[in-house]
């Protein structure tokens, strides 16, 4: 049976919503504040980024608030935030299985 779009987020997608939970963003200055957040670990390319600001505005998780010339400014809408909080929770609970099945 097919995933419904978006039901779970890459580790790329989680990052750029959670850009976006700061405030009003261009593309670029969401792969800076990923590529800081990350410490590097995660460096979107263009194409990449550009596809999943695409998929976010189709699935209206972000909506477009300003156009300068080529800069588009993008910012979360409801949607995107409860997405964003799902993905959260889906990740605490995969981390809080992995801990109880530690062993010390």
């Amino acid at each position: 049976m097919p995933k419904k779009a978006l039901e779970s987020l890459t580790e790329s997608m989680f990052y750029v919503l959670m850009a976006f939970c700061r405030g009003p963003l261009c593309g670029i200055e969401a792969a800076q504040f990923i590529q800081r957040k990350t410490a590097g670990r995660i460096n979107l390319g263009p194409a990449t980024l550009y596809t999943i600001l695409g998929k976010f505005e189709k699935e209206k998780y972000l909506e477009q608030i300003q156009v300068d010339g080529r800069k588009r400014t993008y910012q979360i809408t409801q949607r995107g935030r409860d997405a964003y909080q799902e993905e959260l929770s889906r990740l605490c609970r995969c981390v809080q299985d992995a801990q109880s099945e530690r062993s010390d």
